[in-house]
C-alpha cells in the first residue's frame, strides 16, 4: 500500500464519502461565503450557500452530490445580543449535521469591534454549543487575496502595496469597525476573556514531525484559541492538514478563520486524493445586455470599480443614503431610484447606484448627522441602507425580468438576499477571488435562476463590473 493510500485510511475517506459531506460554514454575510464557496468549488468540491441551515433531508433531496454546504448570515453588523439570539440556534443546527468540520467564516480584514460583529463573542457562542472541544483554530490569512498573517500581526494589499492592518487605507478607517490594531491577538482579547496562543510561520516550518512537536506544545500551554500565521502557500497547506487531522481525533470540530481555512482544507485534500480541480462549477450564460448594480461599498477598491463602470457606459445613480436612514424620507427615496433604474433600463443601459464614491465622499458624513438627529447608532446604517436597496433591487430585477444583477457591499448584499427570496446560491464562475458570479435558487419564479454577483468592498479590479456584465 502506498503512502497517499496510507493518509486516505488514516483520515477516514470511506466515512466522509459516506456522509457526502466534507464540510458546513456559516459566513459573516454574503459575500464573505461565496468567497469560501468559491475556494471549495474551483476544487471540485460542490458547494451551496444556503439562507438559512437546511434540513438534512432537503439537503439530500434537492443536493444529493453536495459535499459541504454554508449558511451566510449578517452576525457582523450585529451587537453580541443580537448574535446571541441569531448564532446559538444556528451553531446547534450545524451540530446537528456530521461535516467533520464546522467553520465559521469571518472577513479575512477581521474587521470587528466589542460592540458590533464581535468575533470573540461567536468563539464563545460556538464554544458553549461545543464545550467538549478544547482549543478552537483561528486561521485568517489568505495568500490568494493578499492577506497575510506573520507572528501575530495581520498585513493586506491594495494595488502594488501591502499595508499592516492599522495601517491600512480602507480598514483603518472602516465607518463601523475600523481597524486600529493589527496584532490579532491583542485585538481579539478586546472581545473576549478566552486565552489566545499563536503558532508562528517559524512552527509552521520544517517537515512534518518537527511542525506536529511545536503544535504539541502550544497546545500543552492550553489556549482557548489558537491562531496560524500566514505567510505562504505551504504553511497555509500545513496548517490545513493540522487543522483537518484535529476534527478526525475527538471533538475538534470547529474553527474560525477566513476563506484561508477552505484554500488551507482543499490543498492538503488534494495532496490526500480528497478534493481535485474539475469543472465543479455550472456554466453561466455569458454576456448580458443589461446589468443591474447596486453599491453600499465605501471602499476605495469599489470606488475604482464605479468610476471604470461609468466610463465604460454603465449610467452612475448617486443613491441619497441620508434619505435612506431616515424613515420619514426612506420610501420616497426608495421609489425615486426605482423609478431611475427602471427607465434606464427600458432604454438598456446598465444602472449603476451607489451610496458612496470612497471612503472620503462627503456623503457618509451627511449620513452619520442624519442618523445622529434620528436617534440612530452608527452600527444601524447597514440595516438601514440595506433593508431599503433590498427591496429597490426585487422591484427592479422583477420588473425588468432581469438574468443577472450585482451587488457590492458585505452588509448590502445580505439584505439584498434576504428581500429576494433567495434562499441558496451555487458558484457559476470565477470573476475576481472573492466574488464569483453566482446562480440563485428562490421559490418565486421571477428570482428562480437568477444570476447574481455579491462583492465585498475590497475585492475585485477595477474593470470587475464590466466583467460581471460580459460574464468573463
Amino acid at each position: 500500500m502506498g503512502r497517499k493510500q496510507e493518509r486516505l485510511q488514516e483520515y477516514g475517506q470511506e466515512r466522509y464519502q459516506a456522509a457526502g459531506l466534507l464540510l458546513s460554514f456559516y459566513g459573516d454575510d454574503f459575500t464573505g461565503s461565496t468567497d469560501v464557496m468559491e475556494a471549495l468549488a474551483l476544487n471540485g468540491v460542490r458547494t451551496v450557500l444556503f439562507l438559512e441551515p437546511p434540513a438534512p433531508e432537503a439537503l439530500a433531496a434537492e443536493f444529493p452530490d453536495v459535499r459541504a454546504f454554508g449558511v451566510a448570515g449578517v452576525s457582523r453588523a450585529m451587537s453580541p445580543a443580537e448574535m446571541q439570539r441569531e448564532l446559538e440556534p444556528i451553531f446547534e443546527r450545524l451540530r446537528a449535521i456530521p461535516t467533520p468540520l464546522v467553520h465559521y467564516k469571518i472577513c479575512s480584514t477581521f474587521d470587528s469591534s466589542p460592540e458590533v460583529g464581535s468575533i470573540g463573542r461567536a468563539i464563545e457562542l460556538a464554544s458553549a454549543v461545543c464545550p467538549a472541544q478544547r482549543c478552537v483554530p483561528l486561521l485568517v490569512g489568505v495568500p490568494e487575496l493578499r492577506r497575510y498573517t506573520v507572528f501575530g500581526n495581520h498585513f493586506a494589499g491594495v494595488g502594488a502595496q501591502t499595508y499592516r492592518l492599522d495601517l491600512h487605507p480602507t480598514m483603518s478607517r472602516h465607518p463601523v469597525t475600523p481597524m486600529d490594531e493589527a496584532d490579532l491577538r491583542v485585538h481579539l482579547s478586546r472581545q473576549t476573556d478566552k486565552t489566545i496562543g499563536l503558532m508562528d510561520i517559524l512552527d509552521l516550518a520544517g517537515d512534518g514531525a518537527r511542525v506536529r512537536s511545536r503544535l504539541a506544545e502550544r497546545l500543552a500551554e492550553r489556549p482557548d484559541i489558537l491562531l496560524y500565521d500566514v505567510l505562504d502557500e505551504e504553511r497555509l497547506k500545513r496548517a490545513g492538514e493540522l487543522i483537518w487531522e484535529a476534527a478526525g481525533q475527538g471533538d475538534n470540530r470547529v474553527v474560525f478563520g477566513s476563506s484561508g481555512v477552505e484554500y488551507a482544507l482543499v490543498a492538503h485534500w488534494r495532496e490526500v486524493g480528497l478534493a481535485a480541480p474539475d469543472t465543479g462549477m455550472l456554466q453561466p450564460r455569458g454576456a448580458v445586455d443589461r446589468l443591474l448594480v447596486v453599491s453600499g461599498s465605501c471602499s476605495p477598491t469599489t470606488e475604482s470599480q464605479i468610476r471604470y463602470a461609468i466610463a465604460a457606459g454603465f449610467a452612475p445613480v448617486p443613491i441619497q443614503a441620508e434619505k435612506l436612514v431616515d424613515p420619514a424620507t426612506a420610501d420616497q427615496e426608495r421609489r425615486r431610484l426605482t423609478e431611475q433604474a427602471n427607465a434606464l433600463l427600458r432604454e438598456g443601459r446598465s444602472p449603476l447606484l451607489y451610496t458612496a464614491l470612497g471612503a472620503e465622499d462627503l456623503a457618509i458624513g451627511a449620513t452619520r448627522e442624519k442618523l445622529a438627529g434620528t436617534g440612530h447608532a452608527a452600527s444601524d446604517t447597514g440595516k438601514l441602507i440595506g433593508e431599503q436597496l433590498g427591496r429597490l433591487t426585487r422591484e427592479v430585477v422583477a420588473d425588468n425580468r432581469l438574468q443577472r444583477f450585482l451587488v457590492a457591499g458585505g452588509d448590502t448584499s445580505g439584505f439584498v438576499m434576504r428581500e429576494l427570496g433567495i434562499y441558496a446560491l451555487e458558484c457559476l464562475m470565477p470573476i475576481a477571488p472573492g466574488g464569483p458570479l453566482c446562480r440563485g435558487y428562490a421559490k418565486d419564479d421571477r428570482f428562480n435562476g437568477v444570476e447574481l454577483a455579491l462583492k465585498g468592498g475590497q475585492v475585485g479590479k477595477a474593470d470587475y463590473f464590466v466583467r460581471v456584465l460580459e460574464g468573463k
